[in-house]
Protein backbone atom coordinates (compact mmCIF):
# COMPACT_ATOMS: atom_id res chain seq x y z
CA UNK A 1 0.00 0.00 0.00
CA UNK A 2 1.34 3.16 -1.27
CA UNK A 3 -1.17 5.44 -2.06
CA UNK A 4 -1.39 9.19 -0.82
CA UNK A 5 -4.75 11.16 -0.84
CA UNK A 6 -3.53 15.08 -2.55
CA UNK A 7 -6.24 17.83 -1.07
CA UNK A 8 -5.61 20.62 -3.01
CA UNK A 9 -7.87 23.30 -4.66
CA UNK A 10 -5.34 24.72 -6.75
CA UNK A 11 -5.35 22.50 -9.87
CA UNK A 12 -1.18 23.67 -11.04
CA UNK A 13 0.02 22.55 -7.37
CA UNK A 14 -1.71 19.53 -7.24
CA UNK A 15 -0.32 18.42 -10.40
CA UNK A 16 2.88 19.11 -9.26
CA UNK A 17 2.35 17.65 -6.05
CA UNK A 18 1.20 14.65 -7.94
CA UNK A 19 3.79 14.21 -10.55
CA UNK A 20 6.16 14.42 -7.44
CA UNK A 21 4.92 11.72 -5.14
CA UNK A 22 4.45 9.55 -8.29
CA UNK A 23 8.16 9.73 -8.95
CA UNK A 24 9.23 8.35 -5.64
CA UNK A 25 7.17 5.37 -6.30
CA UNK A 26 4.06 6.18 -5.09
CA UNK A 27 0.31 6.16 -5.96
CA UNK A 28 -2.06 9.51 -5.32
CA UNK A 29 -5.34 10.02 -5.83
CA UNK A 30 -6.29 14.11 -5.70
CA UNK A 31 -9.17 15.86 -4.03
CA UNK A 32 -9.75 18.88 -5.80
CA UNK A 33 -11.33 20.11 -2.45
CA UNK A 34 -11.98 19.53 1.05
CA UNK A 35 -15.61 18.34 0.39
CA UNK A 36 -14.29 16.13 -1.98
CA UNK A 37 -11.65 14.67 -0.17
CA UNK A 38 -13.67 13.99 3.19
CA UNK A 39 -16.18 12.16 0.41
CA UNK A 40 -13.22 9.87 -0.55
CA UNK A 41 -11.52 9.11 3.16
CA UNK A 42 -15.83 8.26 4.22
CA UNK A 43 -15.71 5.49 1.24
CA UNK A 44 -12.95 3.62 3.20
CA UNK A 45 -10.24 3.52 0.62
CA UNK A 46 -6.83 2.92 2.77
CA UNK A 47 -3.94 5.70 2.39
CA UNK A 48 -0.34 5.25 3.83
CA UNK A 49 -1.12 9.50 4.15
CA UNK A 50 -3.35 11.69 3.26
CA UNK A 51 -1.59 15.76 2.13
CA UNK A 52 -3.93 18.50 2.51
CA UNK A 53 -4.55 22.33 2.26
CA UNK A 54 -5.29 23.90 5.77
CA UNK A 55 -7.47 26.86 3.89
CA UNK A 56 -10.01 25.75 1.16
CA UNK A 57 -12.87 27.21 0.24
CA UNK A 58 -16.07 25.59 2.16
CA UNK A 59 -14.32 22.31 4.03
CA UNK A 60 -10.78 23.23 5.35
CA UNK A 61 -8.16 20.86 6.37
CA UNK A 62 -9.11 20.99 9.47
CA UNK A 63 -12.57 19.21 8.45
CA UNK A 64 -10.23 17.01 6.43
CA UNK A 65 -8.35 15.69 9.37
CA UNK A 66 -11.12 14.83 11.35
CA UNK A 67 -12.51 12.82 8.70
CA UNK A 68 -9.28 10.86 8.12
CA UNK A 69 -8.86 10.44 12.09
CA UNK A 70 -12.35 9.29 12.21
CA UNK A 71 -11.78 7.12 9.14
CA UNK A 72 -8.69 5.91 9.94
CA UNK A 73 -7.03 6.95 13.11
CA UNK A 74 -3.79 5.56 11.99
CA UNK A 75 -3.39 7.36 8.77
CA UNK A 76 -0.99 10.52 9.36
CA UNK A 77 -1.85 13.83 8.30
CA UNK A 78 0.09 16.17 6.73
CA UNK A 79 -1.31 19.79 6.48
CA UNK A 80 0.01 22.63 3.87
CA UNK A 81 -0.08 25.86 5.07
CA UNK A 82 1.11 28.95 3.50
CA UNK A 83 3.11 31.65 5.72
CA UNK A 84 1.34 33.47 7.85
CA UNK A 85 -1.18 30.50 9.14
CA UNK A 86 1.09 29.00 11.02
CA UNK A 87 -0.89 29.23 14.10
CA UNK A 88 -3.65 27.06 12.54
CA UNK A 89 -1.08 24.40 11.72
CA UNK A 90 -0.02 24.11 15.71
CA UNK A 91 -3.15 23.56 16.21
CA UNK A 92 -3.78 21.00 13.89
CA UNK A 93 -0.90 19.50 15.13
CA UNK A 94 -2.62 19.26 18.59
CA UNK A 95 -5.60 17.69 16.40
CA UNK A 96 -3.66 15.00 15.24
CA UNK A 97 -1.69 15.98 12.31
CA UNK A 98 1.31 13.96 11.70
CA UNK A 99 3.51 17.40 10.85
CA UNK A 100 2.95 20.63 8.39
CA UNK A 101 5.06 21.98 5.41
CA UNK A 102 4.92 25.55 4.42
CA UNK A 103 4.17 26.93 0.94
CA UNK A 104 5.99 27.13 -1.75
CA UNK A 105 6.39 23.15 -1.03
CA UNK A 106 10.18 21.94 -0.67
CA UNK A 107 9.09 18.83 -2.31
CA UNK A 108 12.46 17.12 -1.02
CA UNK A 109 11.44 17.65 2.32
CA UNK A 110 7.34 16.59 1.71
CA UNK A 111 9.36 13.00 -0.16
CA UNK A 112 11.32 12.51 3.27
CA UNK A 113 7.69 13.07 5.61
CA UNK A 114 5.64 10.74 3.12
CA UNK A 115 8.55 7.95 3.63
CA UNK A 116 8.26 8.83 7.30
CA UNK A 117 4.38 8.00 7.23
CA UNK A 118 5.18 4.78 5.40
CA UNK A 119 7.13 3.62 7.89
CA UNK A 120 4.48 4.71 10.70
CA UNK A 121 1.66 2.81 9.28
CA UNK A 122 3.97 -0.11 8.76
CA UNK A 123 5.13 -0.18 12.83
CA UNK A 124 1.44 0.00 13.58
CA UNK A 125 0.93 -3.29 11.93
CA UNK A 126 3.93 -4.77 12.96
CA UNK A 127 2.90 -3.71 16.53
CA UNK A 128 -0.44 -4.95 15.82
CA UNK A 129 0.91 -7.93 14.92
CA UNK A 130 3.87 -8.09 18.25
CA UNK A 131 0.40 -7.80 20.54
CA UNK A 132 -0.88 -10.96 18.78
CA UNK A 133 2.79 -12.76 19.30
CA UNK A 134 2.99 -12.23 23.00
CA UNK A 135 -0.72 -14.00 23.47
CA UNK A 136 0.82 -16.74 21.92
CA UNK A 137 3.66 -19.54 22.37
CA UNK A 138 5.25 -20.57 19.35
CA UNK A 139 6.74 -23.97 18.94
CA UNK A 140 10.03 -25.33 17.49
CA UNK A 141 12.24 -22.09 16.90
CA UNK A 142 14.01 -24.05 14.46
CA UNK A 143 13.47 -27.06 12.16
CA UNK A 144 15.02 -30.21 14.31
CA UNK A 145 15.83 -33.43 12.88
CA UNK A 146 17.67 -34.95 10.60
CA UNK A 147 15.69 -38.05 8.78
CA UNK A 148 15.33 -38.43 5.24
CA UNK A 149 11.72 -37.35 5.47
CA UNK A 150 12.20 -34.24 7.09
CA UNK A 151 15.66 -33.54 5.22
CA UNK A 152 12.83 -34.09 2.19
CA UNK A 153 10.22 -31.67 3.41
CA UNK A 154 13.02 -29.28 4.17
CA UNK A 155 14.87 -29.57 0.60
CA UNK A 156 10.94 -28.32 -0.73
CA UNK A 157 10.16 -25.88 1.45
CA UNK A 158 13.51 -24.12 0.65
CA UNK A 159 12.67 -24.49 -3.50
CA UNK A 160 8.92 -23.04 -2.69
CA UNK A 161 10.13 -20.56 -0.65
CA UNK A 162 11.62 -17.88 -2.98
CA UNK A 163 8.52 -17.79 -5.55
CA UNK A 164 4.87 -16.77 -4.23
CA UNK A 165 3.20 -19.89 -5.04
CA UNK A 166 0.41 -20.78 -2.53
CA UNK A 167 1.08 -24.04 -0.26
CA UNK A 168 -0.92 -26.41 0.97
CA UNK A 169 0.74 -28.13 4.20
CA UNK A 170 -1.04 -31.34 4.48
CA UNK A 171 -0.31 -33.68 7.73
CA UNK A 172 -1.95 -34.51 11.18
CA UNK A 173 -2.67 -32.64 13.94
CA UNK A 174 0.92 -31.65 15.98
CA UNK A 175 3.40 -32.01 13.07
CA UNK A 176 4.45 -28.35 13.33
CA UNK A 177 2.88 -26.89 10.28
CA UNK A 178 3.21 -23.54 11.76
CA UNK A 179 7.02 -24.05 12.26
CA UNK A 180 7.41 -24.94 8.51
CA UNK A 181 4.93 -22.25 7.32
CA UNK A 182 6.96 -19.65 9.14
CA UNK A 183 10.34 -21.16 7.33
CA UNK A 184 8.95 -20.80 4.36
CA UNK A 185 8.22 -16.70 5.05
CA UNK A 186 11.63 -16.26 6.42
CA UNK A 187 13.28 -17.85 3.11
CA UNK A 188 10.96 -15.78 1.01
CA UNK A 189 11.85 -12.39 -0.25
CA UNK A 190 9.03 -11.36 1.90
CA UNK A 191 10.82 -11.84 5.26
CA UNK A 192 11.01 -8.18 5.73
CA UNK A 193 6.95 -8.21 5.59
CA UNK A 194 4.56 -9.34 8.49
CA UNK A 195 3.50 -13.26 8.83
CA UNK A 196 0.11 -13.23 9.86
CA UNK A 197 -1.41 -16.74 11.24
CA UNK A 198 -4.67 -17.45 12.14
CA UNK A 199 -6.27 -20.77 13.01
CA UNK A 200 -9.04 -21.06 11.14
CA UNK A 201 -10.65 -24.00 13.82
CA UNK A 202 -10.10 -22.01 16.80
CA UNK A 203 -12.78 -18.95 15.73
CA UNK A 204 -16.66 -19.47 15.38
CA UNK A 205 -17.87 -19.39 12.09
CA UNK A 206 -19.84 -16.10 12.76
CA UNK A 207 -16.39 -14.29 13.83
CA UNK A 208 -13.93 -15.89 11.36
CA UNK A 209 -14.69 -13.27 8.49
CA UNK A 210 -14.42 -10.02 10.70
CA UNK A 211 -11.02 -11.97 11.76
CA UNK A 212 -9.69 -12.53 8.11
CA UNK A 213 -11.50 -8.94 6.25
CA UNK A 214 -12.08 -6.68 9.15
CA UNK A 215 -15.21 -4.24 9.35
CA UNK A 216 -16.37 -0.55 8.95
CA UNK A 217 -17.54 0.95 12.00
CA UNK A 218 -21.11 0.78 12.21
CA UNK A 219 -21.26 -2.89 10.01
CA UNK A 220 -22.82 -4.23 13.10
CA UNK A 221 -24.06 -3.57 16.66
CA UNK A 222 -20.84 -3.09 18.22
CA UNK A 223 -18.83 -2.19 15.77
CA UNK A 224 -17.69 1.41 17.05
CA UNK A 225 -14.91 1.95 14.94
CA UNK A 226 -12.80 0.25 11.77
CA UNK A 227 -11.24 -2.88 12.03
CA UNK A 228 -8.49 -3.97 9.65
CA UNK A 229 -8.73 -7.34 8.86
CA UNK A 230 -5.60 -10.19 8.82
CA UNK A 231 -5.44 -10.15 4.88
CA UNK A 232 -5.14 -6.20 5.14
CA UNK A 233 -2.47 -6.44 8.00
CA UNK A 234 -0.94 -9.20 6.28
CA UNK A 235 -0.25 -6.89 2.95
CA UNK A 236 2.95 -7.31 1.25
CA UNK A 237 3.67 -10.10 3.78
CA UNK A 238 2.06 -14.03 4.65
CA UNK A 239 -0.74 -15.39 5.25
CA UNK A 240 -0.84 -18.79 7.24
CA UNK A 241 -4.56 -20.07 7.58
CA UNK A 242 -4.33 -22.86 8.96
CA UNK A 243 -7.27 -25.84 9.77
CA UNK A 244 -8.78 -24.11 6.24
CA UNK A 245 -10.99 -26.95 6.12
CA UNK A 246 -12.93 -25.47 8.83
CA UNK A 247 -13.68 -22.25 6.73
CA UNK A 248 -17.71 -22.11 5.83
CA UNK A 249 -18.39 -22.06 2.33
CA UNK A 250 -18.91 -18.37 2.26
CA UNK A 251 -15.93 -17.35 3.95
CA UNK A 252 -14.03 -19.77 1.46
CA UNK A 253 -15.47 -18.07 -1.54
CA UNK A 254 -13.91 -14.63 -0.53
CA UNK A 255 -10.61 -16.52 0.10
CA UNK A 256 -10.62 -17.32 -3.42
CA UNK A 257 -11.34 -14.46 -4.79
CA UNK A 258 -8.03 -13.09 -3.01
CA UNK A 259 -6.31 -15.86 -4.67
CA UNK A 260 -7.52 -14.67 -7.92
CA UNK A 261 -7.35 -10.92 -7.88
CA UNK A 262 -6.07 -9.80 -4.76
CA UNK A 263 -9.02 -7.90 -3.82
CA UNK A 264 -11.53 -7.83 -0.92
CA UNK A 265 -14.13 -5.84 0.95
CA UNK A 266 -14.01 -4.95 4.89
CA UNK A 267 -17.22 -6.27 6.29
CA UNK A 268 -20.26 -3.40 5.83
CA UNK A 269 -18.01 -1.74 3.61
CA UNK A 270 -18.22 -0.66 -0.15
CA UNK A 271 -14.81 0.29 -1.44
CA UNK A 272 -12.60 -2.39 -2.55
CA UNK A 273 -9.41 -2.82 -1.31
CA UNK A 274 -5.95 -4.39 -2.67
CA UNK A 275 -3.71 -6.64 -0.78
CA UNK A 276 -0.55 -7.80 -2.03
CA UNK A 277 0.16 -11.03 0.27
CA UNK A 278 0.82 -15.29 -0.14
CA UNK A 279 -0.99 -17.82 1.30
CA UNK A 280 0.62 -20.53 3.25
CA UNK A 281 -2.36 -22.94 4.21
CA UNK A 282 -2.49 -26.15 6.09
CA UNK A 283 -5.01 -28.79 7.00
CA UNK A 284 -5.16 -32.38 8.75
CA UNK A 285 -8.05 -32.65 6.54
CA UNK A 286 -8.29 -34.50 3.12
CA UNK A 287 -9.80 -31.80 0.95
CA UNK A 288 -9.99 -33.59 -2.10
CA UNK A 289 -12.87 -35.96 -0.13
CA UNK A 290 -14.18 -32.50 1.56
CA UNK A 291 -14.77 -31.73 -1.94
CA UNK A 292 -16.39 -34.77 -3.11
CA UNK A 293 -18.71 -34.21 -0.17
CA UNK A 294 -19.66 -30.78 -1.07
CA UNK A 295 -17.65 -29.40 2.43
CA UNK A 296 -15.20 -27.35 0.25
CA UNK A 297 -15.10 -25.46 -3.06
CA UNK A 298 -13.19 -27.47 -5.83
CA UNK A 299 -12.00 -24.22 -7.48
CA UNK A 300 -10.52 -23.03 -3.99
CA UNK A 301 -8.58 -26.69 -3.46
CA UNK A 302 -7.60 -26.09 -7.25
CA UNK A 303 -6.13 -22.72 -5.81
CA UNK A 304 -4.65 -24.11 -3.12
CA UNK A 305 -3.74 -27.02 -4.24
CA UNK A 306 -0.12 -25.86 -6.59
CA UNK A 307 2.35 -27.16 -3.99
CA UNK A 308 1.35 -29.69 -1.41
CA UNK A 309 3.59 -30.67 1.36
CA UNK A 310 2.99 -33.54 2.89
CA UNK A 311 4.42 -33.10 6.68
CA UNK A 312 5.40 -36.84 8.02
CA UNK A 313 4.37 -37.92 11.83
CA UNK A 314 6.44 -38.35 14.44
CA UNK A 315 6.19 -41.86 14.22
CA UNK A 316 7.95 -41.84 10.92
CA UNK A 317 10.90 -40.01 12.10
CA UNK A 318 11.50 -41.62 15.47
CA UNK A 319 15.47 -41.44 14.84
CA UNK A 320 14.91 -37.45 15.31
CA UNK A 321 13.13 -38.57 19.19
CA UNK A 322 16.68 -37.67 20.51
CA UNK A 323 17.14 -34.56 19.45
CA UNK A 324 13.40 -33.32 19.87
CA UNK A 325 13.40 -34.37 23.38
CA UNK A 326 16.77 -32.39 24.14
CA UNK A 327 15.93 -29.54 22.75
CA UNK A 328 12.69 -29.75 24.85
CA UNK A 329 14.47 -30.42 27.82
CA UNK A 330 16.59 -27.77 27.22
CA UNK A 331 13.96 -24.64 27.09
CA UNK A 332 12.44 -26.82 30.34
CA UNK A 333 15.29 -26.53 32.35
CA UNK A 334 15.41 -23.00 31.88
CA UNK A 335 11.36 -22.34 32.13
CA UNK A 336 10.95 -24.60 35.14
CA UNK A 337 14.41 -23.70 36.93
CA UNK A 338 15.68 -27.37 36.93
CA UNK A 339 19.30 -27.74 35.92
CA UNK A 340 20.48 -30.53 34.98
CA UNK A 341 17.11 -32.25 33.81
CA UNK A 342 17.44 -35.27 31.71
CA UNK A 343 15.91 -38.85 30.76
CA UNK A 344 16.87 -41.99 32.23
CA UNK A 345 17.79 -44.76 29.65
CA UNK A 346 14.52 -46.42 30.01
CA UNK A 347 12.47 -42.93 29.76
CA UNK A 348 14.34 -42.49 26.37
CA UNK A 349 13.75 -46.18 25.42
CA UNK A 350 9.78 -45.33 25.96
CA UNK A 351 9.48 -42.46 23.79
CA UNK A 352 10.63 -44.90 20.82
CA UNK A 353 8.36 -47.32 21.63
CA UNK A 354 5.40 -44.92 21.84
CA UNK A 355 3.29 -44.33 18.33
CA UNK A 356 3.03 -40.33 19.41
CA UNK A 357 -0.91 -39.94 17.43
CA UNK A 358 -0.41 -36.48 18.84
CA UNK A 359 3.02 -35.79 17.67
CA UNK A 360 5.54 -33.34 18.38
CA UNK A 361 3.14 -31.14 20.36
CA UNK A 362 2.12 -34.39 22.61
CA UNK A 363 5.72 -35.34 22.92
CA UNK A 364 6.29 -31.65 24.15
CA UNK A 365 2.81 -32.05 26.68
CA UNK A 366 4.46 -35.35 28.17
CA UNK A 367 8.09 -34.03 28.77
CA UNK A 368 6.69 -30.77 30.57
CA UNK A 369 4.25 -32.96 32.15
CA UNK A 370 6.81 -35.32 33.52
CA UNK A 371 9.39 -32.50 33.96
CA UNK A 372 7.16 -31.50 36.67
CA UNK A 373 6.26 -34.51 38.08
CA UNK A 374 9.63 -36.44 38.32
CA UNK A 375 11.48 -36.24 42.10
CA UNK A 376 15.07 -34.55 41.44
CA UNK A 377 16.46 -33.90 38.07
CA UNK A 378 15.66 -37.31 35.86
CA UNK A 379 12.47 -37.95 33.97
CA UNK A 380 11.37 -41.88 34.58
CA UNK A 381 9.50 -44.34 32.29
CA UNK A 382 6.57 -43.89 34.99
CA UNK A 383 6.62 -39.90 34.86
CA UNK A 384 5.89 -39.74 31.37
CA UNK A 385 2.46 -41.33 31.51
CA UNK A 386 1.93 -42.51 28.04
CA UNK A 387 0.66 -46.48 27.54
CA UNK A 388 2.34 -48.63 25.13
CA UNK A 389 1.45 -48.93 21.74
CA UNK A 390 0.57 -52.55 22.15
CA UNK A 391 -2.20 -52.13 24.39
CA UNK A 392 -3.66 -49.81 21.42
CA UNK A 393 -3.50 -52.35 19.02
CA UNK A 394 -5.19 -54.86 20.99
CA UNK A 395 -7.85 -52.44 21.75
CA UNK A 396 -8.03 -51.96 17.93
CA UNK A 397 -7.85 -55.82 16.66
CA UNK A 398 -11.05 -56.59 18.96
CA UNK A 399 -12.90 -53.45 17.79
CA UNK A 400 -12.62 -54.72 13.85
CA UNK A 401 -14.95 -56.62 12.35
CA UNK A 402 -14.15 -57.89 8.63
CA UNK A 403 -17.08 -59.73 7.62
CA UNK A 404 -18.37 -58.18 4.53
CA UNK A 405 -17.46 -56.05 1.42
CA UNK A 406 -14.31 -54.20 1.31
CA UNK A 407 -16.39 -51.06 1.76
CA UNK A 408 -18.40 -52.16 4.46
CA UNK A 409 -15.26 -53.16 6.16
CA UNK A 410 -13.49 -50.32 5.32
CA UNK A 411 -16.02 -48.35 6.58
CA UNK A 412 -16.56 -50.53 10.32
CA UNK A 413 -12.91 -49.89 10.44
CA UNK A 414 -12.67 -46.21 9.69
CA UNK A 415 -15.96 -45.37 12.94
CA UNK A 416 -13.63 -47.66 15.34
CA UNK A 417 -10.53 -45.93 14.81
CA UNK A 418 -12.53 -42.52 15.15
CA UNK A 419 -14.27 -43.81 18.20
CA UNK A 420 -10.47 -44.68 19.74
CA UNK A 421 -8.97 -41.72 18.73
CA UNK A 422 -11.05 -39.07 20.50
CA UNK A 423 -11.64 -41.84 23.59
CA UNK A 424 -7.88 -41.76 24.12
CA UNK A 425 -7.77 -38.18 23.46
CA UNK A 426 -10.43 -37.63 26.03
CA UNK A 427 -7.95 -39.66 28.72
CA UNK A 428 -5.22 -37.42 27.47
CA UNK A 429 -6.44 -34.52 28.10
CA UNK A 430 -7.91 -32.15 30.69
CA UNK A 431 -10.82 -30.42 28.69
CA UNK A 432 -12.86 -30.77 25.54
CA UNK A 433 -10.98 -27.61 24.16
CA UNK A 434 -7.13 -29.54 24.56
CA UNK A 435 -8.94 -32.77 23.19
CA UNK A 436 -9.98 -30.96 20.03
CA UNK A 437 -6.61 -29.24 19.37
CA UNK A 438 -4.90 -32.22 19.97
CA UNK A 439 -7.24 -34.01 17.73
CA UNK A 440 -6.99 -31.40 15.27
CA UNK A 441 -10.51 -30.62 14.84
CA UNK A 442 -12.60 -27.80 15.66
CA UNK A 443 -14.16 -27.95 19.41
CA UNK A 444 -17.80 -27.90 17.55
CA UNK A 445 -16.50 -30.69 15.44
CA UNK A 446 -15.53 -32.38 18.50
CA UNK A 447 -18.49 -31.92 20.34
CA UNK A 448 -20.54 -33.44 17.63
CA UNK A 449 -18.84 -36.60 17.03
CA UNK A 450 -18.83 -37.08 20.80
CA UNK A 451 -22.43 -37.40 20.91
CA UNK A 452 -22.65 -39.19 17.47
CA UNK A 453 -19.96 -41.96 19.36
CA UNK A 454 -21.78 -42.28 22.74
CA UNK A 455 -18.67 -40.89 24.67
CA UNK A 456 -18.25 -38.11 27.16
CA UNK A 457 -21.42 -38.13 28.57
Amino acid sequence: MKRILIVEDKTSLAQVLCEAVEADGFEADVAANGTEGIRKLADGQRYVAVLTDLRMPGADGIAVLRQSRESDPDCPVIVMTAFGTIENAVEAMKLGAFDFVQKPVDVDHLLVLLRRCQEHRELRFENLLLKEEFRKRHGLPAIIGDSPKIVEVSQAIQRVAATDSTVLLEGESGTGKELFARAIHQLSPRHARPFVAINCAAIPDTLIENELFGHEKGAFTGATARQSGKFEIADGGTIFLDEIGELALNVQSKVLRILQEQRFERIGGSVTLETDVRIVCATNRNLSQEVKRGRFREDLFFRLNVFPITLPPLRSRKEDLDALANFFLQRLMRDLKKPGLQLSGDARAALREYDWPGNIRELENALERAAILCEGNTIERSDLGIASTASVDDRLREALDLSGSLGEATERASRAVERLKLSDALKRTSSRAEAAELLGIAPRTLIAKLKEHGLGE
